[in-house]
């Protein structure tokens, strides 16, 4: 009864955070000094993708990407761009499962932290603070499952 006990517990998923990081980073301000002397009234652009690698059956590394730029008119003022990364554990979940786990669980659990390094990254920078808005990565997440229906279904009609 116990090794039933202890077999059905192996088929619980799991679900668990390892390790979170920052993998990289990168900050420029190509038109400093100068642009310190304009009116600060910046045009933000945010990308945001995220990187997947399976490093064995069970341990997953998520990196969420975030590429900031902000100009003032036809000046970049900085350009910032940061890898927040995290190891997780995700283990018995269906492939179906995955998907969301991957491009929308975990992003969020990483969201935060990107949040922190970026607002204090153009801080330090000599900018006034940015406090990047919440994102919803399950929207994000099932766009990008239509886009990919949507590129599908066009490959089987031609």
């Amino acid at each position: 009864m116990a090794e039933e006990q202890g077999g059905a517990q192996q088929q619980q998923p799991q679900f668990m955070i390892q390790k979170i990081y920052t993998k990289d980073i990168s900050f420029e301000t190509p038109n400093s000094p100068e642009i310190f002397r304009e009116e600060w009234k910046p045009e933000l652009d945010l990308q945001m993708t995220n990187e997947y690698k399976q490093l064995d059956d069970n341990t997953h590394d998520i990196t969420l990407v975030a590429t900031v730029t902000a100009k003032i008119e036809d000046k970049t003022a900085f350009l910032i761009e940061v890898k927040q990364a995290g190891i997780f554990t995700l283990a018995g979940y269906s492939q179906e499962e995955m998907g969301p786990l991957v491009g929308s669980v975990c992003p969020n659990i990483l969201f935060p932290y990107i949040r922190e390094v970026i607002s204090d990254i153009v801080l330090k920078g000599g900018f006034p603070q940015l406090v990047l808005a919440p994102v919803n990565f399950d929207g994000l997440y099932r766009n990008q499952l239509e886009q990919a229906k949507q590129a599908a279904d066009k490959q089987t009609t031609h």
